[in-house]
């Protein structure tokens, strides 16, 4: 099992390296993004840091719905879905390779680069690592709750535009505790662990629920 597993890991990461694999727009997405709303908000440095962590999360969560209806249609169009299902992998392990190669290559890399992007929303230093941890355990949420979305989608032809309506409300609930355990960690009425934790749960619960149901949307569109 750890051959296909990983032959469909790799196989996925080098497609996203390519030009226009899809890591690469997310990140610029993100970048613009978090460099416009300065702009919208005005030169309130104190409004600015008070609502960092919001404009960090909320980036993160539309960066990674870009192109997320790719996960499962490209191997559809070009035939590679049904020789993943004729395969001896189960399609659940199928899944987990093709929602960690997402998260490697989009959410990732939003979580590494958000201390440079928290100098735009004038974070203060002590808020950043928090806001990293919560990003690194909460965007693995959005690959799997989006793997669902997509794999629903995946043989539609404009799947691209039902994809972030599917999945948008579901995420719901890792921005809010995304957002509050980075809000704790700069001086909030809650201790940081409490969201945090929370949060983790939910990316728990999403990698192993967003796995099964999208093995199982892929069954039913065989």
């Amino acid at each position: 099992m750890t051959g296909p597993f990983l032959a469909i890991l790799k196989r996925d990461l080098a497609l996203a390296s390519r030009a226009g694999g899809g890591g690469e727009l997310a990140l610029v997405f993100f970048l613009t993004l978090v460099v416009l709303v300065p702009f919208a908000l005005g030169p309130d440095l104190n409004l600015l840091s008070r609502i960092g962590p919001a404009i960090l999360w909320l980036g993160a969560l539309l960066s990674v719905l870009i192109g997320l209806d790719r996960l499962f249609q490209s191997d559809e169009e070009d035939g590679s879905l049904d020789l993943i299902r004729a395969s001896s992998l189960p399609l659940e392990l199928a899944v987990l390779a093709k929602g960690l190669a997402h998260w490697l290559t989009t959410g990732l890399p939003l979580a590494l680069v958000t201390p440079l992007l928290g100098l735009l929303v004038a974070l203060p230093g002590e808020g950043v690592l928090p806001l990293v941890a919560t990003l690194l355990v909460g965007t693995p949420a959005l690959s799997f709750i989006g793997a669902g979305g997509a794999a629903l989608a995946a043989s539609l032809r404009r799947g691209g535009l039902i994809v972030p309506v599917l999945v948008a409300p579901l995420t719901v609930p890792v921005l809010i505790f995304g957002v509050s355990a980075a809000n704790a960690a700069l001086g909030g009425t809650v201790p940081f662990l409490t969201p945090f934790l929370i949060l983790c749960a939910i990316s728990l619960a999403a990698i192993v629920v967003g796995t099964v149901a999208a093995a199982a949307a892929l069954r039913q569109a065989d």
